[in-house]
């Protein structure tokens, strides 16, 4: 409850709002316990003798009559749900996209255009997004992220009957929203989450994608004769974004259905500060009044971000993990090609890392919480580096490939759970959409930037300078990350 104008009130630790505490007025009795009786100041502060005694204040809060954990879990299974069905479709139409753009542009040099055109896509479309769910929630921006990403699955699959490549590259880059979507999804899942779990919760949401994301680059190729069969004049390679079309179809029908009411409005409204109340403001469902944008807006956002340096670490760390990802990822298909890989084995090599970047996150979340932020960063850095070095050296051996793809995933994870969370804890709550959609939009526009020259790098010196070129990313990454420990003000970790 908020205490009226002018009241002393104490903190009290509460069992279930977003921000984790409750407010209510001081009792006579309090006060003299906290004064020392004389009405002189404490000897310590009232927030150490407040937390040392916490007060019961009633039972714990719900919204719309659902208790507060039971809405998280719901929300949970809600995101989850989506992110299963995203994964599974961005995960289908990516797996051959490199050898799709080769086929149709005839050149191999511009085959790593296709997904450097789906990542750039992705980083665009996730300021509108944000700025989208800033103002009207989460629901009506992971919906929207979804249907277009379906059409851009639909323009993939006219420009490769059309063997028009520039088509093609648009559709690559409107396929790119259903990913901004998936990204978004983690920050979501924050949204109500207690600060102590919030790496798990982040983490929890990315680990629904594995089971998508693993099957999809296998069913790739069944996927592609299905639709092939229809028509002799779509190419296999492109029938897998036919699939994923329609699988974003259903990702923004579950969001749109079930995910009610919307976490960031909600999180909003249990968290609306005194000082509206005070100020006889009306924050409406996203406590904050809506004729005061400024605080909501992407340069709100950047400036949060520009005056913290924990969250200038979070923002270096999730765009160069993801840069070096992409990076190597996305040319990792074609020097297994060069070295006699099939179809199938592409895809196994390929399943194995998507498991790497999903399947433990929430062992990695579960360190975030437990070691600390920055531990699992400087983990996420040498996990780069090692998959830099195996897969860059493997010249052939399958086998060591497959293990440097897997490690590089796990590396990619540990580096967005734990800068993403680590960005969330160091971002005030009414600038936190802002300053997400910017690390989104950072991440993919470097990881861009990284494809568009991988394919230009092998081409010209090879794939082993490629990994070694990645690598060096990361150093950036580890010295941020030793001087921001040393920061006076350092987030936990």
């Amino acid at each position: 409850m908020v205490p009226p104008p002018g009241t002393n009130s104490v903190v009290i630790r509460g069992t279930g709002t977003a921000a984790g505490w409750q407010t209510r007025p001081v009792t006579d009795t309090e006060k003299t316990s906290a004064t020392g009786g004389d009405g002189a100041p404490p000897a310590s502060p009232p927030s150490a003798a407040v937390s040392s005694a916490p007060v019961p204040d009633g039972p714990p809060p719900a919204v719309g009559g659902v208790p507060l954990e039971a809405l998280r879990r719901r929300t949970a299974a809600v995101l989850v749900a989506s992110q299963i069905l995203g994964g599974f479709g961005v995960a289908t139409g990516i797996a051959l996209a490199a050898l799709l753009a080769a086929d149709v542009s005839g050149s191999e040099s511009l085959s790593g255009l296709a997904l450097t055109a789906s990542v750039l896509g992705t980083a665009v479309l996730s300021l509108p997004l944000a700025a989208l769910m800033s103002r009207r929630g989460r629901r009506p921006g992971l919906m929207l992220g979804y249907l277009i990403g379906a059409a851009g699955g639909t323009v993939v699959v006219l420009a490769a009957v059309l063997e028009n490549f520039p088509l093609l590259l648009l559709g690559m880059a409107v396929f790119g929203a259903a990913s901004s979507a998936n990204l978004q999804s983690r920050f979501a899942a924050a949204d109500l989450a207690a600060p102590q779990q919030r790496a798990r919760a982040i983490a929890a949401v990315m680990w629904a994608t594995t089971l998508g994301a693993v099957i999809g680059p296998n069913i790739a190729a069944p996927a592609g004769r299905s639709v092939s069969a229809l028509s002799d004049r779509i190419p296999e390679t492109a029938g897998p974004f036919l699939w994923a079309a329609v699988i974003f179809l259903l990702a923004a029908l579950t969001v749109g259905t079930l995910l009610r009411p919307d976490p960031l409005l909600t999180a909003r409204a249990l968290a609306a500060r005194p000082a509206d109340a005070e100020n006889g403001t009306d924050g409406g469902p996203g406590g904050r009044p809506d004729d005061r944008p400024d605080e909501r807006s992407l340069r709100a956002g950047l400036a949060a971000i520009s005056a913290s340096p924990q969250a200038r670490l979070a923002l270096a760390t999730v765009a160069l993990s993801h840069t070096v990802m992409v990076s190597i990822m996305v040319m990792t298909p074609l020097d297994l090609d060069h070295h006699g890989a099939g179809i199938q084995l592409i895809g196994l090599v390929i399943s194995g890392h998507i498991a790497g970047m999903y399947a433990f996150s929430p062992l990695v979340g579960w360190l975030a919480d437990r070691l600390g932020r920055y531990t699992v960063v400087l983990g996420g850095v040498a996990l780069l580096a090692l998959a830099a070095l195996l897969a860059g050296t493997a010249q052939g051996n399958h086998a060591q490939t497959a293990a440097g793809l897997f490690l590089l995933g796990l590396g990619w994870s540990a580096g967005l759970v734990g800068g993403s969370a680590l960005l969330t804890d160091s971002v005030p709550p009414d600038e936190r959409p802002a300053a997400q959609g910017l690390s989104d939009l950072a991440m993919n526009t470097c990881a861009g930037g990284g494809g568009a020259l991988a394919g230009l790098v092998v081409s010209q010196a090879g794939y082993g300078w490629l990994t070694a070129a990645a690598a060096v990313l990361l150093v950036p990454v580890a010295l941020m990350a030793v001087l921001t420990l040393n920061h006076p003000a350092r987030a936990r970790g």
